[in-house]
């Protein structure tokens, strides 16, 4: 595993390292695009949005935010990796770019060498909520009704390869218990089908989902999360009752086409990381469920890394790998 990450961390790093030293006192110049691999309202959007509104205000040039959902954001991850390395192309990238390179060896770009990693945003726990109509209150009480019907339930994710999709099967294969993947591009189709009862659970991000369990329309059941998260600090984790150690908590993080030059990567890592610290930004995130992360592409590169290894494994015991 130490070798995994040392050789993931290399790559990271050169993605940062190997690119032209120029002069940024001219950058940007013009509109910046941000592209999201998530549908508007997800939480990649949402992140977007208010970093893009700080670097339109901090640079002096506006941020365009564009989605481009689809196959749990490869599609947008695909259109950024071809793009010109000139800072004017960035990516919204996710956990679930990892979780993708882990299980699909198929993928048309190589998610740590065609990126450079440019800060840290943001995390965000991942809830599982279940139709009321299962009448279910616990996590025990769901793995017995699978148990009990197995391959009839069925739970949504924000696609093939993503956290909340490895997770689920990870979940499945430790309990013994089969159910129905149901993919969706991002997280509000896959809540608002979950709230209609057309699928009968998912494992998706607080802050699209705890809105529908606030208003009674979804029941929480546990959260994919190191410790019991701000947001919904009454429901137990899935590390507490189902995975030890399991954690699925989302980060949220800026890239960049890698041989985006470096003087450029260093501009937009100082204005996020500054922003993240501010009370207006902070207040924005939290409100939803997020928590401010932050810091230099160096150590974004290493949560990279670290992902490739943890999620790698994880995909290995649930079968997944491609």
């Amino acid at each position: 595993m130490q070798r995994l990450v040392f050789l993931a961390l290399t790559l990271a790093m050169t993605a940062i390292a190997a690119v032209p030293k120029v002069n940024a006192d001219n950058y940007p110049s013009r509109p910046i695009r941000l592209i999201v691999g998530f549908p508007p309202g997800s939480a990649a959007d949402i992140t977007a949005r208010v970093i893009g509104d700080v670097i339109s205000r901090k640079l002096g040039q506006q941020v365009l935010v564009e989605v481009r959902p689809g196959a749990g954001s490869s599609i947008a991850a695909e259109y950024v990796a071809r793009s010109p390395a000139d800072g004017y192309t960035l990516f919204m990238a996710s956990l679930s770019n990892v979780t993708n390179a882990v299980t699909n060896s198929n993928l048309p770009f190589d998610f740590v060498k065609d990126f450079a990693p440019v800060a840290s945003l943001a995390g965000l726990p991942l809830i599982l909520a279940v139709h009321p109509s299962l009448g279910l209150s616990s996590v025990d009480a769901l793995i017995a009704l699978a148990r009990a019907r197995p391959g009839e339930l069925t739970y949504g994710s924000v696609g093939p390869g993503t956290v909340g999709h490895l997770a689920m099967e990870l979940i499945s294969a430790r309990k013994n218990i089969k159910l129905v993947h149901v993919p969706y591009p991002g997280s509000p189709p896959q809540v608002t089908d979950l709230v209609a009862g057309r699928v009968s659970m998912a494992l998706a991000v607080a802050s699209t989902l705890m809105p529908q369990v606030a208003a009674g329309r979804l029941k929480a059941l546990a959260s994919c999360s190191a410790k019991r998260p701000r947001i919904a600090p009454n429901i137990p984790t899935i590390s507490e009752m189902l995975v030890p150690g399991l954690d699925c908590t989302v980060w949220f993080g800026l890239m960049a086409p890698a041989s985006t030059p470096r003087a450029v990567i260093d501009s937009l890592a100082a204005v996020a990381t500054t922003a993240l610290k501010s009370e207006d930004v902070v207040a924005k995130l939290t409100a939803p469920g997020f928590e401010p992360l932050g810091g230099s592409p160096e150590e974004f590169a290493q949560l990279i890394a670290r992902g490739m290894v943890t999620w790698a494994d994880a995909a290995e015991a649930a079968g997944l790998r491609k």
